[in-house]
């Protein structure tokens, strides 16, 4: 969930998470997060995109981010929605996956999403 991580690092709003695994095909998990603003939204997409990459996770596509009212980053297995809130009240995207388990992801997540490397918090032992 790092991309969750990302997100929240700038200030995404009701940041979810919906376990597909069980569901469908297309992706192991949703990420739903929501900006105040078109601004926002595009610098929630430009972290996401850069954490990533500094992990190496580079994104199979990128739909949306020109105008940046709903942004769409196909990870693979990952794909992260990030809306500007009055298009995701308008698309409601979670409805159509009902039967998704949902994890709630706050700020108080955030380091556990971003998966710190085992040696750093061990200390260095494994």
């Amino acid at each position: 969930m790092k991309a969750a991580a990302a997100a929240l690092d700038k200030k995404a709003k009701d940041t979810i998470a919906l376990d597909l695994r069980k569901l469908t095909v297309i992706a192991d998990f949703f990420v739903i997060c929501s900006g105040d603003s078109i601004p926002q939204v595009k610098a929630i997409t430009d972290n996401i995109e850069a954490k990533l990459r500094e992990r190496g996770i580079k994104p199979l596509g990128i739909e949306g981010r020109e105008h940046a009212h709903w942004v769409l980053m196909d990870f693979g297995d990952v794909i992260v929605h990030i809306f500007e809130d009055e298009t995701r009240r308008y698309y409601e995207l979670e409805k159509f996956w009902l039967d998704a388990p949902r994890i709630a992801l706050n700020e108080e997540d955030k380091d556990s999403l971003a998966g710190k490397d085992k040696k750093q918090e061990s200390g260095g032992r494994d």
